[in-house]
């Protein structure tokens, strides 16, 4: 019940801060622009995605394995085409407009290298007897910090579109899914999921109207972190169809289980490459 009520404060908070939001865009209140607008949508359609993903995940019997490896397939790929067509270029030719490429390549480690340090580490965290639902922890500190990283990168760059941060979010709807799945074995409420399906629109609008300082080596590091903070969450979400993962554990109970992982490894790669292809078509189509 705590967990409802909390989470349906925190969409509530979304909602005040879109509209603060669009009218200060409205207003011209405080320099807001219409790149706040732009996160304002990722906000919400990620915590649409999530809260859907969420519900038919917290009502679904059992799971369809080709829906879950082509649901994390399209978002992964979508995320890895989006990051190497958006931010990667960005943050090189930033650094590349003084002489120093290199950081924006610095940028890019950095955010690889800490992604996977927090995925690691937090990791541990499951071992240990907390008061907290530690599912609805982990992808909440996930949400926020990406949220953090999407508000800074549509704030210092306002021409970007909104295809990057839209292929960013796509993991939500398969993320809500599976983590409501989990939730309903363990006997926990899939309320909790609220608050992290607001929490990028949370920390996404008040960091995108932050000033940012236009010096062409920190803008540089900074979209390679972002892209390689991304390029980490979507490696992580690539359909893994082997003995032990998620997917296995779909077909555990299942007597010809090896055959299927078999057939789903084919369906992880088609659909992964699908979701790189769509960003592409969708560039050419709105640029």
């Amino acid at each position: 019940m705590g967990g409802s009520r909390f989470g349906s404060l925190s969409i509530g908070a979304l909602a005040v801060l879109s509209a603060v939001a669009i009218g200060g865009i409205r207003y011209g209140i405080g320099g807001i622009n219409d790149s706040v607008l732009k996160v304002v949508v990722i906000g919400w359609v990620a915590c649409g995605a999530m809260v859907g993903g969420a519900w038919f995940g917290g009502r679904a019997n059992e799971t369809d394995p080709f829906g879950l490896v082509w649901g994390y397939g399209l978002a992964s790929g979508a995320m890895i085409m989006s990051a190497a067509m958006f931010l990667v270029p960005q943050a090189i030719g930033l650094a590349g407009s003084v002489g120093t490429p290199q950081f924006g390549g610095i940028g890019l480690a950095v955010g690889v290298i800490l992604g996977y340090s927090a995925h690691t580490i937090g990791h541990r965290l499951t071992h240990l007897d907390l008061s907290m639902d530690i599912t609805a922890a982990q992808i909440s500190v996930h949400a926020l910090s990406a949220g953090a990283i999407i508000g800074i990168v549509y704030g210092s760059m306002p021409s970007l579109g909104l295809l990057l941060g839209l292929a960013i979010v796509s993991h939500k709807g398969p993320a809500g899914y599976a983590a409501a799945r989990r939730l309903r074995r363990d006997g926990r409420p899939v309320a909790v999921l609220l608050f992290p399906a607001a929490g990028v629109g949370l920390t996404a609008i008040p960091t995108a109207v932050l000033p940012i300082p236009e010096q062409p080596i920190i803008n540089a590091v900074v979209f390679g972190f972002a892209a390689g903070i991304f390029l980490h969450i979507a490696m992580d979400f690539l359909p893994k169809c082997e003995t032990g993962s998620e997917i296995d554990q779909v077909l555990s109970l299942e007597e010809n289980s090896h055959h299927l992982l078999d057939q789903l490894r084919t369906h992880a790669v088609a659909s992964t490459l699908a979701g790189s292809f769509v960003v592409v078509a969708a560039w050419f189509v709105v640029g």
